[in-house]
């Protein structure tokens, strides 16, 4: 089979020349295109391709429409939103994620973000790089917080263990909650936001978790939480954040993920808020070398899996 590998996975040639071995051996051909972004491109390279591999990269619907051999398409992420599956469904091509390759990865990030907050790290960073002192400038613990868990999964559940490692109670809310030793409590969504110190989100985005928090959530939060957003952008109104960050609903967020992937515009207005109030990141949470590498295997799993038949971490419904 033509197998089409069309995005940058972080790992080395090294890697990619042993996988291409492996396969080759198999009988299978895989050609490494990486940067094939644009529809055109992405057409032209799946025309007689067997099997993709892609990232984070939005794929086009075009592209899966006249890719007429195509049989299967292996996801090097968790989330799939930039896929259309509904289109693959259609023509009975399994879509195959990569789910739990960043798990520690996104959790630790939360957790620092947690910590930066409460101890008020980037305001004392600049008092000392400013010849300052720590004056006027006291942080909080996070022992004896409640942490509030929106989308208790594999992440989710990860970050709870480590809040309550530093002592914090944990709440959850899920659609399908299930017994888990690092939530405390399973909540409806307002209990959770009304009750929580911290909100940390961990719901993949679709039709029912789009703005999950705008503005109505906004005002049930406490004047002196925190939200963390590490699951994706427009899960959270960013209209509805801006204007609770300025009405001093909340007192401050954390945001790794945005509604367009960075770099944000110069006159974004998230920008316009201090370090202490609103946290950004450039969507790191995934990002680490030990998650690249578990991604990479993980992918080359999924396309063995279906290379003999029983493909795996199926996301759609196929016949």
């Amino acid at each position: 089979m033509k197998i089409v590998l069309i995005e940058d996975l972080a790992v080395s040639n090294e890697q990619i020349e042993q996988a291409k071995n492996n396969l080759k051996k198999q009988g299978h051909e895989l050609i490494y295109k990486p940067g094939m972004s644009k529809a055109k491109e992405q057409i032209d390279t799946l025309k007689d391709a067997d099997i993709l591999i892609i990232g984070n990269m939005p794929l086009h619907e075009e592209a899966i429409d006249k890719a007429n051999n195509l049989k299967f398409i292996d996801v090097a992420f968790t989330g799939t939103d930039h896929i259309p599956v509904a289109a693959a469904s259609k023509r009975n091509i399994p879509v195959s994620n990569a789910s739990g390759y960043a798990t520690e990865a996104v959790a630790e990030l939360a957790l620092y973000a947690m910590i930066d907050l409460f101890r008020k790290i980037e305001p004392l960073q600049t008092a000392v790089r400013n010849s300052k002192t720590k004056t006027g400038i006291r942080g909080r613990l996070l022992n004896g917080k409640t942490v509030g868990i929106v989308g208790a999964g594999h992440i989710g559940s990860k970050t709870a263990q480590y809040a309550k490692a530093l002592g914090a109670k944990t709440l959850g809310y899920c659609r399908h909650p299930k017994e888990d030793p690092n939530i405390d409590q399973f909540v409806l969504l307002d209990q959770l936001l009304t009750e929580s110190d911290i909100v940390s989100l961990h719901v993949p985005l679709n039709e029912s978790t789009r703005h999950l928090i705008s503005k109505e959530q906004f005002e049930l939060m406490k004047p002196d939480a925190f939200l963390i957003n590490t699951a994706r952008g427009p899960v959270v109104d960013s209209a509805a954040l801006i204007d609770a960050l300025n009405q001093k609903q909340i007192a401050g967020a954390a945001l790794d993920v945005f509604d367009q992937e960075p770099p944000l515009s110069k006159d974004d207005p998230l920008l316009s808020f201090n370090r202490d109030q609103l946290i950004l990141t450039p969507h790191i949470g995934f990002d680490s070398e030990e998650s690249m590498i578990a991604r990479f295997n993980i992918v080359m799993d999924n396309l063995q899996a279906f290379l003999d038949g029983h493909p795996k971490n199926v996301v759609n419904n196929i016949n």
